[in-house]
């Protein structure tokens, strides 16, 4: 079921906001937009519309779980999604009558003449996609994957590799000096 108003429809709002309770499947857009994205269970929102005649105040939360590949292992990870969402909607006359007191970077312009719910629940759940995703063991262990010519480093890791390949590396300008101290000590003996 698709969750889109009309601001014709909202403007019955303007006295009490309009309360809803909706579970919503967004799994082939989701999918279709974000690549990473194994698989989504449907999505319970629970929020409100808020009209007043300078806007339209979005307010919901939502729960789901979303199945990401591992970053380490590309194992599927179930990770739980709970998080709630406030956001300004304004029609494009709305906007160039705001004040200086409202930053413009936090309104959302209404670009035709609907509020689509399902829209913002899919870019939200797309901001939340944390760049790290680790299943429980993954988070525990210190083991990496590795293969043939290739290792997997944590970075304190890599970082001790880097500083310990730096003092031992002697620069090649400077090899022919290390060769003439070298026999400086041994003619001294």
């Amino acid at each position: 079921m698709k969750m889109k108003w009309s601001l014709l429809e909202l403007r019955k709002y303007h006295e009490e906001p309009l309360v809803f309770h909706e579970t919503l499947n967004l799994k082939e857009e989701l999918l279709k937009r974000e690549k990473e994205i194994i698989d989504i269970a449907p999505i319970e929102v629970e929020g409100m519309i808020t009209v007043t005649p300078k806007e339209y105040l979005l307010h919901y939360s939502l729960k789901t779980m979303i199945t990401l590949p591992s970053t380490r292992s590309l194992e599927p990870v179930e990770l739980p999604m709970a998080f709630t969402v406030d956001e300004v909607f304004m029609t494009t006359e709305q906007f160039q009558r705001i004040d200086d007191l409202v930053k413009a970077e936090e309104i959302l312009i209404l670009e035709n003449q609907t509020l689509d719910l399902d829209e913002s629940v899919a870019d939200n759940i797309l901001l939340q996609i944390p760049l790290q995703v680790l299943s429980e063991e993954e988070k525990e262990s210190e083991h990496y994957p590795s293969g043939n010519d290739w290792v997997v480093y944590s970075e304190a890791d890599y970082e001790q590799l880097k500083e310990s390949k730096e003092e031992s590396t002697i620069d090649p300008r400077l090899a022919k000096l290390t060769s003439l101290f070298e026999k400086t000590e041994e003619e001294n003996e």
